[in-house]
């Protein structure tokens, strides 16, 4: 039902620390091959074989509001217990927002009118590669992280006020002026503080897969940020350097 092409683990992947993936497949191949293909691009995987089980994984989850709920839901139509289209009209109804990727065997234009009219986001049929569905996946979270950054219009940490439709930036109470490069870093690092960023993944988010310069652009980027922000930016308190890693904020 699908093909075996499991793609080799991304370079350049996107903000996959913190993406968990939650696949719901009744066949034991097809689930397993897809829980294998997404950890292989670093993201943190979790399965059911049934409507049931993944809907008190996902319902649990979100009660938490925690680092514990799922940021993709990978799910297939046919399902024991309760089907998929049921899974995505109760989420839905409930308010849940998660992306959700349906794998199904239906092929004609109206099961997969019905399956985005109930409320997926994306419909991959059987049998599908693995390469497809991989990116499918990086698609439907790379476009969730920009909502989440872009439907707060104000992000504070501590002593700085980050105004993102205005491109502005308070820090303790006086305005400082931002290159573009420069305030792009410090939203994406104040949407996710704590977060420990790779030079290589700063290159990716900030400056695009296609920047042919040097990892050093970002440690320069960071210098001109630290004077900006930190009292003393010979020992910062937001801006961390965490060695052999990266950066992190806060």
């Amino acid at each position: 039902m699908l093909s075996l092409d499991v793609p080799q683990l991304s370079s350049n992947s996107d903000l996959v620390q913190t993406h968990r993936i939650l696949v719901v497949e009744d066949e034991d191949v097809i689930r397993d091959m897809v829980v294998l293909a997404l950890e292989e691009e670093g993201y943190e995987l979790q399965s059911a074989a049934d409507g049931r089980t993944a809907l008190e994984l996902l319902q649990g989850s979100d009660s938490t509001e925690s680092e514990e709920s799922f940021d993709l839901l990978v799910l297939d139509l046919m399902l024991p217990q309760v089907n998929g289209l049921d899974i995505c009209r109760l989420l839905r109804y409930q308010g849940n927002t998660i992306p959700i990727l349906i794998l199904s065997a239906k092929v004609s234009e109206t099961d997969r009118v019905l399956g985005l009219e109930v409320g997926a986001d994306d419909y991959l049929t059987k049998p599908f590669s693995m390469r497809e569905l991989v990116a499918r996946c990086r698609a439907l979270l790379r476009r969730q992280s920009f909502s989440t950054i872009s439907s707060n219009p104000v992000r504070k940490f501590k002593d700085i006020s980050l105004y993102t439709q205005e491109c502005r930036v308070l820090v303790r109470g006086d305005e400082i002026n931002l290159s573009p490069k420069e305030f792009r870093l410090l939203e994406l690092f104040m949407s996710y503080p704590r977060r420990v960023w790779s030079r290589e993944q700063l290159i990716e988010q900030i400056w695009g897969p296609d920047f042919l310069g040097d990892t050093k652009t970002v440690d320069v980027h960071i210098r001109w940020l630290r004077e900006k922000l930190e009292r003393d930016p010979s020992q910062p308190e937001y801006l961390i350097t965490v060695r052999g890693f990266g950066y992190r904020f806060g």
